[in-house]
């Protein structure tokens, strides 16, 4: 047995000893391989629970049940208002540890109404190395994450979801609709159903990975793969009117190409 099968094995006996789980369940390659392996181990103790809000786009929530109907998983939405966390509104440096702490604390509170011993995460190794104030709210309020206890790594996760016949297996990676928006900057829904609609323009084109960030009210900075910056400029005109009919007035590619976190960049200026 190889290092990443042992890895594999020892994540299936950790469901099989919690008896059940509730795994906060994105849609996301990470989220998808982890009910997977909860729901192969555990049947119908182990549960995907999703928490709908603004901040997530609405093409991941309907990714979200699509999968659930595919894999058959035990699934339970949640419905949270992000805009009630003044933090969030705020946008403040560590927003991500208010709203985190926001949703897992009613992700918690159903596990505790069907009497579920453990909530899970799907955390991977290869994210301890960025600005993650949302882990400090994850390890606060005890929520697992197996992922990254047993030591997986992203590339292994896509590995042994494409073993397991996951079509998540090579699913881009996103994130909430509100790491579009510098920190300091007042969150509102129209700015993220603005930031939504831009990126589900660059989605219906084919782009694999994207982020449309704003800036102030009304300036996107779009972020692919450089490769991809021909493809963009050959759809150049659809996608500047594509975005103003979404309320963007200025519309700008940025050179350095996609990057995970970029707002985070200026993050030690604050």
């Amino acid at each position: 047995m190889n290092e990443l099968q042992k890895k594999y094995e020892a994540l299936k006996e950790y469901f099989r000893s919690a008896g059940s789980a509730v795994i906060a369940f994105s849609g996301g390659v990470d989220s998808t391989f982890l009910m997977k392996v909860a729901s192969d181990v555990l049947k119908e103790k182990a549960v995907a629970v999703t928490v709908k809000s603004d901040a997530f786009s609405n093409r991941e929530y309907e990714e979200v049940l699509a999968l659930c109907r595919e894999y058959e998983f035990k699934n339970e939405i949640l419905q949270a208002d992000c805009f009630a966390v003044d933090e969030f509104v705020k946008n403040v440096k560590d927003r991500c540890y208010y709203c985190k702490k926001n949703f897992f604390t009613k992700i918690l509170d159903y596990a505790e109404s069907k009497n579920i011993g453990i909530v899970c995460e799907g955390s991977n190794m290869d994210d301890t190395g960025d600005y993650r104030p949302g882990m400090k709210a994850v390890a606060e309020l005890g929520v697992k994450s197996p992922l990254k206890e047993y030591g997986l790594y992203k590339e292994e996760i896509r590995q042994l979801s494409k073993e397991l016949g996951l079509s998540t297996w090579n699913k881009s990676s996103f994130a909430c609709l509100a790491t579009r928006i510098g920190y300091g900057e007042i969150i509102n829904k129209h700015k993220l159903e603005m930031i939504d609609s831009g990126e589900q323009v660059l989605y219906e084109l084919g782009f694999k990975q994207f982020r449309v960030r704003l800036y102030g009210e009304n300036s996107a900075r779009i972020e692919i793969y450089t490769e991809d910056f021909e493809k963009l400029l050959e759809n150049r005109e659809h996608i500047v009117n594509k975005f103003k009919e979404a309320g963007f007035i200025y519309v700008s590619l940025d050179l350095q190409g996609f990057r995970s976190g970029s707002m985070n960049e200026a993050v030690k200026n604050l």
